[in-house]
């Protein structure tokens, strides 16, 4: 069985790409491949971070992975907080601190229109693929559910009418921008 290293930490991540590709692929997470540093994500797109991460590992480790970067972008505030999502109250990436930020530079915005996007870099044999995954929404008011991470409880999804904080795993799973990605990185190494 081919290896394929998921340049993250997460094992439920790791796990449910690994379920989607039905044993094709052995994943391996960056501790497996003894990698104990962080990666660095200093580009200023989506794109450059998760392609600068999928080349450390390709670089460093010279096996075949790939790297994810994802962000939160509102209309009303010119595509922020993008790529600096996770940063976007400060150097701490607090999910409170940032929800909150946003929040606060939201007021008074009647337009609250905003997408997740997630960029997935893979270099499979020194070959590279981009991949990328979308989901458009609104910003609500107030918080609301306790499930997911990040900006979930703040993020309502097209066609929906709760947070992505309201809803189960599997519920957000099946419509999420990662999931979407995910399916397209999925399909390509199934089809490889």
């Amino acid at each position: 069985m081919t290896e394929l290293c998921f340049a993250t930490n997460n094992r439920k991540k790791t796990e449910e790409v690994s379920q989607m590709l039905e044993g094709k692929y052995k994943l391996l997470t960056l501790e497996d491949i003894g990698c104990h540093e962080e990666l660095a994500e200093d580009q200023d797109t989506l794109e450059g971070n998760s392609r600068q991460k999928a080349e450390q590992v390709w670089q460093k480790y010279n096996i075949s992975c790939f790297a994810d970067d994802t962000g939160l972008e509102v209309e009303a505030l010119n595509g922020a907080p993008g790529v600096y999502s996770a940063r976007y109250a400060g150097p701490q990436r607090r999910d409170s601190d940032n929800i909150q930020h946003l929040l606060k530079n939201m007021q008074g915005q009647q337009n609250r229109k905003a997408r997740f996007r997630t960029s997935i870099t893979l270099i499979l044999n020194g070959e590279q693929q981009q991949f990328e995954g979308i989901v458009n929404g609104h910003i609500t008011e107030e918080l609301k559910g306790d499930k997911g991470f990040g900006y979930d409880p703040v993020f309502v999804p097209e066609g929906f009418d709760k947070t992505f904080a309201q809803m189960s795993p599997e519920e957000k799973n099946a419509i999420s921008h990662r999931g979407r990605a995910v399916q397209k990185l999925v399909d390509f190494l199934k089809a490889v």
